[in-house]
């Protein structure tokens, strides 16, 4: 994969960063903090990584004073605003940092009990934000970058895949729970038309900021490559795949596919291929269709001691495709290198896909 080899991460930004300056060091964590993480389980609280601990995630209330402290921490390089509540009248939120004519936009945990995606964010958002160097500067002057920082707070409280809304009887989601936010973005209904909040305020969001790269972080269940390979997958990525995504956003979304393959493995990651399908509401295939280089990125649900390295692997991700979208590096990437991302193997016994 020659083009998979010329990737190189951002090393002004990311060389030399250890697992625990990336995850414990840069959002101290409230002397509350519980001490476990129930895997598979987004709730409401965060925890204090440790031997055989999980990652640390931040509740609601916190994850809004995280991104007001980083607002005010980066004398307004990065911007923190709601665009929309919830059922329950939750804020999402929507930050942003740079200047610059290339637009990149991620999304995370539109699956409430999904969450790690959230914390790879906030990190990203510290590491672009805050730094005033010389390449800093020069970064966010070549880009704008978006991100919905927790798209489904509701589910995070309720622990479950769906947004919250107990008078739904959904074609996708959970009759008397609610609607599964990630299968409501067709670009056939208009914002105003969408039963589903979050789902209507990405895509309102999406329309005003006009990002030409659009990236979905997700959480997925435990899978192998088949033998003789053997080896556990920490991440799956896709590219739409609906009909009528053009062949430019399609090759663009592959060029992106690459190279965020790249940085993962580079990062100690395992990737796969993520067997995606072609419905148009996906995120995935919308945002494709109507135009942007788009990726889902999946996150394997690993145990509670690995979780860290998929917050960093995920974080070195984000801050590396700023970097190649800055650069343009992009661009020299052929395409068709994706489809020789080895496909997802099979679940590992006891688990299943969450994505």
């Amino acid at each position: 994969m020659r083009s998979v080899r010329r990737v190189r991460l951002l090393r002004p930004f990311v060389a030399g960063l250890s697992v625990a300056a990336l995850t414990a060091g840069l959002l101290a964590p409230p002397a509350n903090a519980a001490p476990s993480y129930r895997p598979n389980a987004g709730q409401d609280v965060r925890h204090q990584g440790g031997s055989g601990q999980g990652a640390r995630l931040h509740t609601n209330a916190e994850l809004a004073r995280a991104l007001k402290n980083l607002q005010r921490a980066s004398h307004g390089r990065v911007k923190v605003r709601s665009i929309g509540r919830t059922n329950e009248g939750r804020p999402l939120w929507f930050a942003t940092l740079g200047t610059g004519p290339e637009r990149l936009m991620y999304v995370t945990q539109q699956h409430g009990d999904e969450p790690l995606g959230t914390e790879s964010a906030l990190l990203a958002l510290r590491k672009l934000g805050l730094g005033n160097d010389r390449a800093s500067r020069k970064l966010r002057s070549r880009i704008t970058l978006g991100i919905v920082v927790r798209a489904n707070p509701d589910g995070h409280v309720h622990e479950w895949r769906y947004n919250y809304d107990p008078d739904a009887n959904p074609e996708f989601g959970e009759p008397g729970q609610g609607y599964d936010i990630n299968r409501y973005h067709d670009p056939a209904v208009k914002p105003e038309d969408n039963p589903v909040p979050e789902a209507a305020a990405i895509r309102r969001q999406y329309e005003a900021f006009r990002p030409s790269i659009m990236v979905d972080y997700h959480m997925q269940g435990r899978y192998a490559f088949p033998p003789p390979d053997g080896r556990e997958i920490t991440a799956s990525i896709f590219w739409p795949n609906a009909t009528g995504v053009s062949d430019a956003a399609l090759n663009a979304s592959k060029q992106v596919g690459v190279r965020v393959y790249g940085a993962f493995t580079k990062a100690g990651a395992v990737v796969s291929q993520y067997p995606g399908g072609t419905y148009q509401g996906i995120a995935r295939n919308a945002y494709g269709l109507l135009g942007s280089a788009s990726l889902l990125v999946e996150l394997s649900n690993l145990p509670p001691e690995r979780q860290n390295f998929q917050i960093r692997t995920a974080y070195i991700t984000m801050v590396d495709l700023a970097y190649a979208a800055a650069t343009g590096a992009l661009d020299g990437i052929d395409p068709a290198e994706a489809d020789k991302i080895p496909p997802r193997g099979p679940s590992l016994p006891r688990d299943s896909s969450t994505g």
